[in-house]
């Protein structure tokens, strides 16, 4: 489905899409914790979990693949996640820890990281987990890296390979000093040895975690069930069904009516009608990509005027009640090694914008702006907010909103790019080079600048292993980003998941959706 509209005259988009935003009674938040669900779970009644319940749970897209090496895609990330795992791993708030590894890895030199393998992992099939999938692992990524098929090459271009010491010790090489490898390694999800050369693993997903692959119904669910062999027991929950809704109205109907028992992306204002309200301060931030080399946008004065000219506290309070905090011009939170609290955030200054437009001589030009819808939280209202502002400021907006499969194509189309691209970028890998790499550093599958001192930075500070180094190579990247107004930053988002009355659940600080940490009372 695709949908254009040109804004060619003022519009308060704010004013049309704002609905009053309420709080359940029930919801408790605090944000200094990974999250906190709503009063009336078996942790306030004693109420006992039903081991052998079923759940349904909703997201806001479809998954374009099952393939967890070819796509970065979190509708594939909330299904896979429960299927296949890592060789480290996170708690719920995220500190690293081991995984299908036995402890956290030692680094040999400068290019080589140890890992020691838990005994006695098998994956679904059967197949022994051990260093010859781990090397098969490794190997199948790189190759893929390097015929470029795949989304995830920010994600581990610095690996070369990988060799098998005995069975249980592998060691990972890189092409050099990379403080990120540990990091890495919560996030690349390991394979049978017999996976290695498939093409696409999306028909017969196979990992070693505690839900096994049942079957996918294209457009319509994909079925999951417990994994009776799990080391650590089959989980509580023995079947999740997940659904796919991208209208945040249509999620929580159904959570009403009883068909879902999770929805995320609850909308702020739904938040009193949900029977449980389940919060966690995100990672995720909405931002937009502007082409700083081509277009309408390659002036930086344009850039920053595309800053000034939207108002982040007015988002935060009328489309996200309040649950986000406006960015620091800049994609990292707070949390994030590497954020500079010396950068506030571009003022809200609609003269100025308009003055600085018509300097530039675009006024009454077109610019385009292309995003999705059902994907985050709120994407089509920042989209039409942000058309509306900068209509205000004197362009004309062309606004596409894009069915999934085909935004992605755009989001990761470098050759031929568009003057801005709304993304919700999340650091789920919670290092500071899962987002730099992506959308800050030139050629990045997100990148849309060709700034080489900016890239530079990126680099060093990912071959940096000391942190507090890494930590000043990041703040000045930030610091010249911010300057070039590479993009227009907004908030950072909470978020914010709507469950059912039965449901017992802790959000976790990277957003994932593990069904094995989730229970059903009677």
């Amino acid at each position: 489905m695709r949908s254009r509209w040109k804004f060619g005259a003022p519009v308060l988009a704010l004013a049309l899409v704002a609905g009053a935003c309420g709080s359940s009674d029930d919801t408790v938040t605090d944000e200094g914790n990974a999250g906190s669900t709503a009063a009336g779970t078996d942790e306030s009644n004693g109420a006992a979990a039903v081991d052998g319940a079923s759940m349904t749970i909703a997201l806001g897209s479809e998954p374009t693949s099952l393939d967890p090496h070819l796509v970065d895609d979190g509708g594939e990330r909330a299904i896979n996640d429960n299927i296949y795992e890592t060789l480290l791993s996170r708690t719920a708030d995220g500190e690293l820890v081991p995984g299908l590894a036995a402890e956290l890895p030692t680094q040999i030199d400068e290019t080589t990281w140890e890992f020691t393998l838990r005994d006695g992992v098998t994956f679904h099939n059967g197949e022994p987990f051990n260093a010859e999938s781990v090397v098969a692992t490794i190997d199948r990524m790189v190759g893929l890296i390097a015929d470029g098929l795949t989304d995830n090459s920010g994600f581990y271009a610095t690996i070369t390979g990988a060799e098998a010491v005995d069975e249980a010790t592998v060691r990972i090489l890189t092409d050099g000093p990379d403080g990120v490898l540990p990091a890495r390694m919560y996030w690349l999800k390991q394979i049978p040895a017999s996976a290695a050369e498939s093409a696409d693993l999306s028909d017969a997903p196979i990992g070693t975690g505690p839900y096994t692959f049942v079957e996918r119904n294209q457009g319509v669910d994909i079925k999951l069930t417990a994994n009776a062999d799990y080391r650590d027991g089959a989980p509580s929950i023995a079947d999740v069904t997940f659904e796919f809704a991208d209208d945040g109205s249509t999620r929580l109907a159904g959570l009403l009516s009883g068909n879902y028992d999770l929805i995320t992306n609850l909308n702020p204002e739904d938040s009193s009608q949900a029977p449980q309200v389940a919060i966690a301060q995100g990672q995720e931030h909405p931002i937009l990509i502007l082409d700083a080399d081509e277009g309408i946008t390659a002036d930086v004065e344009v850039r920053k005027a595309l800053n000034l000219a939207v108002d982040k506290d007015a988002i935060v309070e009328n489309l996200f009640g309040g649950l986000s905090r406006v960015d620091d011009g800049q994609i990292l939170s707070p949390s994030i090694l590497g954020y500079n609290d010396s950068l506030d955030p571009y003022a809200y200054d609609p003269e100025t914008a308009a003055a600085m437009i018509e300097e530039a001589g675009v006024a009454g030009e077109t610019i385009e702006l292309v995003g999705t819808a059902g994907r985050w939280l709120k994407d089509r209202e920042i989209l039409e907010a942000i058309a509306g502002y900068w209509t205000e400021a004197g362009l004309v907006v062309e606004l596409e909103i894009l069915e999934f499969g085909a935004y992605l194509d755009v989001l990761f189309d470098r050759e031929n790019r568009v003057d801005s691209v709304y993304v919700s970028s999340s650091n789920d890998l919670l290092d500071p080079d899962r987002q730099l790499a992506t959308y800050y550093e030139s050629g990045g599958v997100g990148s849309s600048n060709t700034d080489e001192e900016l890239a530079a930075l990126v680099a060093s500070g990912r071959s940096e292993v000391d942190q507090d180094a890494r930590q000043g190579i990041y703040e000045e990247a930030m610091a010249l980003a911010y300057e070039q107004a590479y993009f227009v930053w907004m908030v950072n988002n909470q978020d914010v998941y709507g469950l059912a009355e039965n449901i017992v659940w802790q959000p976790r600080v990277d957003s994932k959706l593990l069904v094995a940490e989730m229970s059903v009372t009677g």
